[in-house]
């Protein structure tokens, strides 16, 4: 997706937050005070090329497993009309995310410090989204059973760097794979939560 002027200053800011923190919580292991391109792709751009698909109708979306920040803060400059909640279960990650909420002054925008696996507990959040997003979190049983009680029907679940296309998970449809860059090998997985019986074959 196209980065208007309007993106750059708080694309800018995230990035100089992301880099004075990372000097005393680990953040991210990439590369920060002098970034190479794999630290641009993955933190930044990749994030952007993903809001591409995601629409600018205001929803109810859940980042699992935050910590520095990307995708969710770049998709979020990106997608300012989305509700994000950035779910970290690590309390200095999240006062970061939450610094970074106030810094950018990202509109409907929140943190939970809690254990993303302790969302299935809150019936107030079952099929509440309308979009779940994850990056570097272990992909298992734990995960999809979140992504289940969060999402409505036909709700989304973004996989970033998962690339078993052929993955079929009960309650939700068959995984679709996005690449998000022509020069590189990143993947998205997206996969849609079904309710119905008619789920895709």
């Amino acid at each position: 997706m196209a980065v208007d002027n309007e993106m750059l200053s708080p694309l800018e800011a995230y990035f100089r937050l992301l880099t004075r923190w990372n000097e005393k919580i680990n953040l991210t292991a990439l590369p920060l005070r002098n970034p190479n391109d794999e630290t641009f792709d993955r933190l930044l751009i990749e994030p952007l090329a993903a809001a591409r698909l995601v629409g600018a109708t205001p929803s109810s979306w859940f980042d699992l497993g935050s910590g520095g920040g990307s995708p969710a803060v770049p998709m979020k400059i990106a997608r300012p009309t989305l509700n994000l909640t950035m779910v970290e279960s690590k309390a200095r990650k999240a006062a970061f995310l939450r610094e970074a909420v106030r810094t950018l002054a990202l509109p409907s925008a929140t943190v939970q410090n809690v254990r993303f696996q302790e969302l299935t507990e809150k019936a107030s959040l079952a099929a509440s989204a309308d979009l779940v997003t994850v990056r570097a979190v272990k992909i298992d049983a734990a995960l999809f059973q979140v992504a289940r009680h969060l999402l409505r029907d036909r709700g989304r679940f973004l996989l970033f760097g998962f690339r078993n296309g052929s993955a079929r998970v009960n309650g939700f449809g068959q995984m679709e794979l996005n690449r998000l860059m022509e020069s590189t090998q990143a993947h998205l997985g997206v996969m849609e939560r079904v309710f119905h019986v008619e789920q895709r074959r």
